[in-house]
């Protein structure tokens, strides 16, 4: 019989075909590969083929593209239930419950007064979304690199709140001019219908301020919103991995991951409404009226007050916050971005904790 290829191969990696064997040091290859900078994602395990590196120019772009998409789109799609829960906010002896204020909405302005805002809404939340995610992912890997691979794990909680308040520090700004007109069109009967309407009205009355006057409170309202949105998000992505679902993550499949997401973003989106819905309120009525101050609304709504619309607010902000942490996922899925897995222990810190040998 004659000697196969595979049976020669064989021969030649077995070491007792050679009568004379000997030990050689192994060389070590001349370079070593850089190392790999620690990344902080609540994400799915990253896989290759990924079409862009980690970090770069086109992946903080994309990232930013699912922004627009996951917060343009989201809010646009709950206009009806924001606009009454502003009106609730506002009006609250006119508007008594979540039911109530849809029935004389429709009542007043038919089923198209629904949808009063929802071009300031789109176009607003849009460019928050592009700069909410895309400079979230900014901070988060320049602060990450600042604070070093074992202290930014220990510190990522913190890394994340302060990655996020960065991010919305400036997407509030993007946001400010678009949600005075759509709480104005909302709020204010015969005032405006259209964004076209309202932003050169405001404009002529006001001048420039108009449309910056509420931003102070935006950052009061958005900033702890963001805050908790990211850091929640990601510390629930963690351990719905590590107790809940019932296979090591690097099984689940992309359906499933997007599942964890989608879970993960509504328990954040609770918690997101409970600590933004004061500030929320103020908005709503400092924007609907001339002349007030933030100080000056706080004491007229009292602590009652600022806590008007707050179950309509958690149904709507659940609800966003889970469809947004989805679509943003998605579109990670969709252009191959690189997802690194939930953070784990460096090597380095387990053997000064004495958890290795």
């Amino acid at each position: 019989m004659y000697p196969s290829t595979l049976t020669q191969l064989a021969a030649r990696a077995n070491p007792f075909s050679a009568p004379l064997f000997k030990l050689q040091k192994a060389e070590e290859p001349e370079k070593h590969a850089p190392e790999q900078k620690r990344v902080f994602a609540a994400a799915a395990v990253a896989e290759t083929g990924d079409s862009c590196e980690f970090g770069s120019g086109k992946y903080y772009a994309l990232c930013g593209f699912g922004g627009i998409l996951s917060c343009g789109i989201t809010h646009t799609a709950v206009v009806p239930l924001d606009l009454v829960k502003c009106r609730l906010q506002v009006d609250p002896a006119k508007y008594k419950s979540i039911f109530h204020g849809f029935s004389i909405t429709i009542r007043e302005d038919g089923m198209r007064g629904l949808a009063k805002g929802w071009a300031p809404t789109f176009f607003g939340y849009s460019m928050q979304g592009l700069c909410k995610f895309g400079f979230y992912e900014v901070f988060k890997i320049l602060y990450g690199d600042m604070l070093g691979e074992e202290n930014a794990y220990m510190w990522r909680t913190s890394l994340y709140l302060a990655a996020s308040a960065s991010a919305e520090f400036f997407a509030d700004i993007a946001l400010a001019p678009m949600e005075a007109c759509k709480v104005r069109i909302q709020t204010q009967p015969g005032y405006a219908n259209t964004l076209r309407e309202c932003a050169p009205k405001m404009y002529a009355e006001e001048g420039v301020w108009a449309f910056y006057k509420g931003v102070v409170p935006l950052w009061m309202r958005q900033i702890p919103y963001t805050m908790m949105k990211f850091a929640c998000f990601e510390r629930t992505v963690e351990l719905l991995y590590k107790y809940v679902v019932p296979k090591p993550r690097s099984e689940c499949s992309k359906p499933e991951q997007l599942v964890v997401t989608f879970v993960a973003g509504y328990i954040a989106g609770v918690f997101c409404a409970i600590v933004s819905h004061p500030a929320d309120s103020v908005v709503s009525v400092l924007n609907k009226e001339k002349g007030s101050t933030a100080t000056q609304v706080l004491k007229k709504l009292g602590p009652r007050g600022v806590w008007k619309g707050l179950v309509a607010r958690i149904i709507m902000i659940g609800t966003l916050t889970a469809l947004q942490w989805f679509i943003y996922d998605s579109v990670k899925v969709y252009f191959r971005l690189p997802r690194p897995p939930p953070p784990e222990m460096p090597e380095s810190l387990k053997k000064k904790l004495g958890l290795t040998e």
